[in-house]
């Protein structure tokens, strides 16, 4: 929606008051971005009546909406709340009461999509040794999520141990997987080729790479240094939409969707495939291959063993001890 459709007064009280709060906070800018929209949404529903003058009657209001007209998923809904409760706690310090009467949308209940071992080979024989080879690498054999191996840098790529330290992972954890021997060297020669590129951006002024406030703050120069540029980087540079600053940074989500879409059709397979189905797959064939679930836990960064147990839905799944009445 047009950010013109919110008075200028309100604009700056609000909005850039929520930018304010989220950067002090050290949200990333996908975080910003949604609450931000969420917020002039739930705003604008109102009739830009200004959120000091709302209770949670209001946001119940809008929760409903979302779920009854809209129509919107469980975790849309709950991100818009979060969006909200947010504006309201950390921007505008009113308390506010219970969701209560809220209608909730339904979360249904799925089981992820798996890939199985010769299907994982057709993807990987069509595609031509490029960056998105080597991501789909890292998803599959060794669990990460898309926007994980996307922010990972070179030095969290370790060749000796072989081992790759994912950094602020989703709940903001740490934690260690591994690195597949198999595409060692691959990744070793992709990087020399990433080296190269990072040195041309040097000559040219550039070079610099996002890092946390706190750290650009305390190591003024480490955005430039070799370590800390992105394993994949971006094709072009742009312009930072916070600081301003004209730099490369890492390879988009969306081209890499729409790769795996690409790669997925030429392989002729029929399957609803996303970049998180490697995920899926890469622990469901542990589990097979007889791993401990509380060993695939850690690996995928689950913080409740409950969350991994899905995975062994599916694998019982393919295994029923019941006969279907066709086959006697």
């Amino acid at each position: 929606m047009c950010i013109k459709l919110i008075p200028n007064n309100m604009k700056k009280k609000i909005l850039d008051q929520v930018r304010q709060v989220i950067r002090l906070k050290h949200y990333s800018i996908r975080t910003e971005q949604a609450y931000v929209d969420w917020i002039k949404r739930f705003i604008l529903f109102h009739n830009k009546k200004h959120p000091k003058n709302m209770d949670e009657n209001h946001i119940r209001e809008y929760l409903s909406h979302l779920a009854v007209r809209q129509k919107v998923s469980a975790s849309t809904q709950n991100q818009a709340m979060n969006a909200i409760v947010f504006l309201y706690k950390q921007v505008i310090k009113k308390e506010i009461g219970s969701f209560s009467g809220t209608i909730r949308a339904k979360k249904p209940v799925r089981l992820p999509v798996i890939l199985n071992r010769e299907e994982i080979k057709n993807i990987l024989s069509v595609m031509p040794d490029n960056q998105y080879k080597l991501i789909i690498q890292l998803l599959y054999g060794g669990g990460l999520r898309l926007i994980e191996c996307l922010r990972l840098r070179v030095q969290d790529v370790d060749f000796n141990d072989k081992i790759i330290m994912v950094r602020s992972g989703k709940g903001d954890k740490d934690r260690v997987t591994m690195l597949p021997e198999n595409i060692t060297e691959p990744l070793i020669k992709y990087l020399e080729k990433v080296k190269n590129l990072h040195q041309r951006d040097l000559k040219q002024g550039y070079g610099g790479v996002y890092l946390p406030e706190a750290l650009s703050k305390k190591y003024s120069n480490a955005s430039k240094e070799w370590k800390w540029q992105y394993v994949f980087p971006s094709k072009t540079i742009s312009t930072d939409p916070r600081s301003k600053e004209v730099r490369r940074h890492h390879i988009h989500l969306d081209s890499v969707n729409k790769e795996i879409r690409n790669t997925v059709r030429l392989a002729g397979i029929h399957k609803r495939v996303s970049a998180h189905s490697f995920r899926h797959s890469f622990a469901t064939h542990l589990l097979e291959n007889g791993y401990d679930i509380r060993t695939v836990q850690e690996l995928l960064g689950h913080k409740d063993v409950r969350t991994t147990m899905i995975y062994t839905h599916v694998l019982n799944r393919g295994r029923l001890s019941v006969r279907s009445p066709l086959d006697y």
